[in-house]
């Protein structure tokens, strides 16, 4: 790890990290997460949510929100995704989760290489944050069971595509009912496959 990166983590205590889900499938919100942890309750085998289990990841959500200091989870919906794109959106997504926080951050950082506009306190991006801050790790974790949860209930209004499989990722079987169905309110018109089938 970076010294100053270092630095940060050892020098300030409410650090807010952050992270996003759901950047690439076809259809949803995108969500973020932002996590202020308590130095007095550590939580055990932090990482990338990608690297975890669904089960472990529902189980360690559970436990972020019951001991981290501080925590929110915000989204930016389809319809945003659509007007802004996907990068603008995901931004306004962490902003929204910072901005909520219910308490004032000293430091946010923020997995990845970009740093959304108008944030409660200093911030700095890293790259693979989720593997390196612990609390990027958290917010990486609290986004991504939000986003299963959404897709779990947009599998509820529009069974026929498969969303509790696939998670609106383009698979092979998204984009078979994509092609027998159609698009549903859900799918982003500005990405590709739909693009192009409303095209054709």
């Amino acid at each position: 790890m970076e010294d100053d990166l270092q630095r940060l983590l050892t020098q300030y205590t409410a650090i807010a990290g952050v992270d996003e889900a759901g950047r690439g499938p076809l259809a949803g919100p995108v969500f973020a997460a932002a996590v202020i942890l308590d130095p007095a309750q550590p939580i055990i085998a932090l990482t990338d949510s990608k690297k975890l289990s669904a089960k472990r990841r529902e189980t360690l959500a559970e436990q972020i929100k019951a001991q981290a200091l501080a925590w929110c989870i915000a989204s930016a919906n389809t319809e945003e995704i659509d007007q802004l794109n996907i990068l603008q959106a995901t931004l306004l997504a962490m902003q929204r989760a910072c901005q909520q926080l219910p308490m004032r951050p000293d430091w946010v950082l923020i997995d990845g290489n970009r740093v959304p506009e108008e944030l409660p306190a200093p911030a700095r991006a890293v790259i693979k944050g989720d593997a390196l801050v612990p609390a990027i790790s958290a917010a990486s974790i609290l986004a991504k069971t939000a986003r299963d949860q959404a897709c779990m209930v947009m599998h509820e209004q529009y069974p026929q595509y498969g969303f509790d499989q696939h998670k609106g990722y383009g698979t092979k079987l998204h984009l078979e009912r994509l092609a027998q169905y159609g698009p549903c309110p859900e799918h982003r018109r500005s990405f590709a496959p739909i693009k192009n089938w409303q095209a054709s």
